[in-house]
């Protein structure tokens, strides 16, 4: 009951409420005002202005949210303009709906925060070709709605300055919640009843929730001035957590361990359950210190993480008593990673408390923060060379111009009422550049609105009172706009409901509206998915092979940081950091691209077990790799080690045969047939000097090899 009590209160603590309410009072007030001045439908419309701007007032450093909304609205008033005389004659009115379902959809190849205007663009059009105004009216109503579009501006603007921190707490604390689910998943390793194969996907999907949120509080954390140039201690303590963070994600990643030998060899130990409890309570605690941001409280350790530490040492020290022949240098080397972490979260409880807070000293400061965020180009340029059906982006636009065509034309021809919009908006709700994507959406909003429309119905019958309607009308909008990106079905089963209570205070009928949005939407959808499937599709197996390459690529980086240290020149910290980071975000959308691939039409999912096949180990091989730069970071300057080098550019040499492969280009290298021809071997090491770091420095580098060359065999396969 607690812990439920503990999730309900997140969820009121998160930027996914925050949003909703936000979005909410910025929407529903300018009507509410107006009504009381006796202009009721001009409040209306004010709102509408509001809502169109609202969509564009995503996550993000407040610069950014300030210029994308000011452009959204110039966006909306040209629209609003063009499309309320364009109306008048129902051949413009198509071609503009055409015009601008392309150049809107194309606003996309400048990044999800220029989506989200064109989508705002395209919704004012939809909403504004139905709306009664003469040729003197037009300009008149644009304005309205642009007033609209900036009152919702100054607002979002106002609510962040009064807590300019918030964003960044809620966004940091949703990474941490990624993370310890991401830990949880690891620890399941450990315990025999787990599927290992089941186990890799739940983790493979897990990374992508991870890579996507760390990606976010990068933006808002690095890219705000307020957050790095203008430091305070507040900001100071979220960036150093998030450092923190990401370096324990490092160690998690670089837990990977031959799960099952260890199994077979500690079955009956009873200390592979320990390191699976550990490992779960180290995930609680991260899930405290969460909960700690998010509620802005100074978290407090919930247990002594160095006395299980110690009871784990000695479990340790007993198996290797029992298992002299298997000896106890893995469970070890996991101790080893389990202390680091139990510090890192230490460390990140010392930064809450105002003692340890006040002189924090960066140890990263050397790091260049901004190297860490890609830099959006907005060159024009950038918009006509993606005018070619070699882009994505091109051909999802087109099709979104071709559909809502067809989709305004079967409005206007078949639709019930006179909201036959519904079927335009529905289509570009739906509509996404992949079939995955589109297919995942189209099932969510037919589902949502058939139960939001049954759940209206039922309000409206058995609460007649006026009162109480409005306050369900406030709380539906609350849930719409607090799960749209949470969780799209649910917020489609809040929005019904809520769009047929205000039809209600309208004065629109009530059954008439209902019948008519649930056609609406089901014409709308079949209009969708039929385009995806049969109009320029996008299949994920046609653009498999370069996310393949990417991460090959990736991991050819970061292994090349690694030789360059073994070799005795100075790494810095921002380098390793900056090739550690572009494995982890390219193994990510590796993964989103694989699991949008599954859910594709068998006939399209090509070579889909070599590519599962080749997602783990790319797993593998990036935890094998974290684990010795985390290790190379904390030693320091090596000294030159040429039979590690040997290793390295084994590995580094199949890579690139690998990566030349996706490219198309001869893959023949005397290197590599070298390599090839002792397999798994690993060459002789001649140094009588060699240390025992050296040692294991070089079993892990023998067995990257051996992944490197298994990586090799699936690319053969794959490629066939």
């Amino acid at each position: 009951m607690t812990i439920n009590l503990k999730e309900i209160k997140s969820f009121f603590y998160s930027q996914y409420f925050s949003d909703g309410l936000r979005m909410t009072i910025g929407i529903l007030l300018p009507t509410l005002i107006m009504a009381e001045l006796g202009y009721f439908e001009r409040g209306i419309t004010i709102s509408l202005g509001a809502l169109c701007i609202g969509i564009v007032d995503g996550p993000g450093p407040i610069l950014y949210k300030r210029n994308a909304m000011a452009v959204g609205n110039v966006c909306i008033f040209v629209v609003a303009l063009v499309t309320g005389f364009a109306r008048l004659n129902i051949y413009t009115l198509g071609s503009e709906i055409f015009l601008f379902s392309f150049l809107f959809s194309m606003l996309a190849v400048y990044g999800n925060r220029a989506a989200s205007i064109g989508t705002s663009a395209l919704l004012i059009m939809i909403l504004m070709m139905d709306k009664e105004a003469s040729p003197s009216q037009v300009p008149v109503i644009s304005l309205i709605i642009l007033s609209g579009g900036l009152w919702y501006m100054a607002f979002s603007l106002l609510f962040f300055r009064i807590r300019p921190y918030r964003a960044a707490q809620q966004t940091l604390a949703e990474n941490i919640a990624d993370i310890s689910r991401f830990l949880r998943i690891r620890a399941a390793f450990y315990l025999p009843e787990t599927n290992l194969d089941d186990n890799y996907r739940k983790l493979v999907s897990q990374q992508i929730q991870v890579s996507n949120h760390q990606d976010a509080v990068r933006e808002i954390l690095f890219k705000s001035r307020l957050m790095v140039k203008e430091s305070t201690p507040a900001s100071r303590i979220l960036v150093l957590t998030f450092i923190d963070l990401v370096d324990m994600f490092e160690q998690i990643m670089a837990t990977h361990y031959d799960y099952v030998h260890i199994r077979e060899k500690f079955k009956d130990s009873g200390v592979l359950q320990e390191i699976a409890a550990l490992l779960n309570h180290i995930a609680d605690e991260l899930d405290n210190i969460g909960y700690g941001i998010l509620a802005n409280t100074r978290p407090e350790k919930l247990d002594s993480l160095t006395t299980r530490l110690e009871n784990l040492k000695l479990k340790i020290d007993d198996t290797g008593i029992d298992h002299k022949e298997a000896g106890n240098l893995v469970l070890m080397k996991i101790f080893i990673n389990l202390r680091d972490m139990s510090s890192i979260v230490s460390n990140i409880y010392k930064y809450y408390h105002s003692k340890a807070s006040v002189n924090l000293v960066d140890n990263n400061a050397n790091v260049e923060y901004s190297r860490f965020v890609p830099q959006q180009d907005y060159a024009p340029h950038i918009f006509f060379d993606n005018l070619s059906f070699s882009s994505g982006t091109f051909k999802h636009a087109l099709r979104v111009a071709l559909v809502c065509i067809a989709g305004f034309i079967t409005a206007k021809s078949i639709s019930l009422g006179h909201h036959s919009y519904w079927v335009l908006l529905t289509i570009i709700v739906i509509l996404k550049p992949g079939f995955s994507l589109s297919k995942q959406r189209n099932y969510q909003r037919l589902i949502g609105t058939i139960c939001g429309g049954v759940i209206g119905i039922l309000i409206l019958t058995f609460v007649p009172d006026k009162t109480a309607q409005f306050i369900i009308l406030l709380v539906l909008m609350m849930g719409t706009y607090s799960f749209i990106r949470l969780n799209y079905i649910v917020s489609v089963i809040f929005m019904t409901p809520y769009i047929l209570i205000l039809f209600k205070f309208l004065g629109v009928g009530l059954l008439n509206v209902a019948q008519e949005r649930i056609i609406d939407t089901i014409i709308g959808s079949s209009i969708a998915f039929a385009a995806s499937y049969l109009l320029f599709p996008t299949w994920e197996f046609q653009k498999i092979n370069e996310s393949l390459r990417s991460v090959i690529s990736a991991n050819i980086n970061y292994l090349m940081k690694i030789s360059d240290s073994v070799s005795g020149k100075i790494v810095e910290l921002t380098e390793y950091k900056l090739a550690r980071k572009d494995v982890y975000v390219n193994s990510a959308n590796l993964s989103a691209t694989f699991e949008r691939m599954t859910s594709e039409p068998k006939s399209k999912q090509h070579n889909i077990k070599d590519i599962h096949k080749f997602v783990v180990l790319n797993h593998i091989l990036s935890s094998y790799t974290a684990n010795i730069a985390s290790a190379l970071i904390k030693a320091g300057p090596q000294q030159p080690n040429t039979d590690t080098r040997k290793l390295i550019k084994k590995s580094i040499a199949v890579l690139k045969e690998i990566e030349n492969k996706f490219k198309g280009e001869d893959a023949g290298s005397n290197d590599t047939t070298e390599y090839k021809k002792g397999e798994n071997s690993m060459p002789e090491i001649k140094n009588p000097n060699i240390t025992a770091d050296d040692m294991l420095l070089n079993e892990q580098l023998g067995f990257i090899n051996k992944i490197t060359l298994d990586i090799a065999k699936v690319t053969d396969d794959i490629l066939k």
